[in-house]
């Protein structure tokens, strides 16, 4: 799985990416079916996550959440994303 997370408009601070890159090992199990994750943050008040996820048999999923504090919407995100994954994982296991 390639990651791409992206800051817009300000620069990660260390506990911020190291939030991140701990709440995204919630979907280490599914490493092997996602080719890419690009993850964009922008900073406009509230935090805006948008999250792209490309996997292996063509499928992608898009994403969303905000908030005014960092670590939450980062969850808000994570949540929406695991129930996202295990659903194509389901439905791709569903077909063989």
């Amino acid at each position: 799985m390639t990651k791409s997370i992206t800051a817009i408009g300000f620069s990660f601070e260390k506990d911020q990416s190291d939030l991140i890159n701990e709440k995204l090992k919630r979907i280490s199990y599914a490493e092997d079916l996602i080719v890419d994750l690009i993850l964009r943050v922008k900073e406009d008040k509230k935090f805006y996550f948008d999250c792209t996820l490309n996997f292996r048999w063509g499928a992608n999923a898009h994403v969303a959440s905000d908030d005014f504090d960092f670590a939450a919407g980062v969850n808000k995100l994570m949540d929406v994303l695991d129930q996202k994954v295990k659903k194509e994982k389901d439905k791709i296991q569903e077909k063989k």
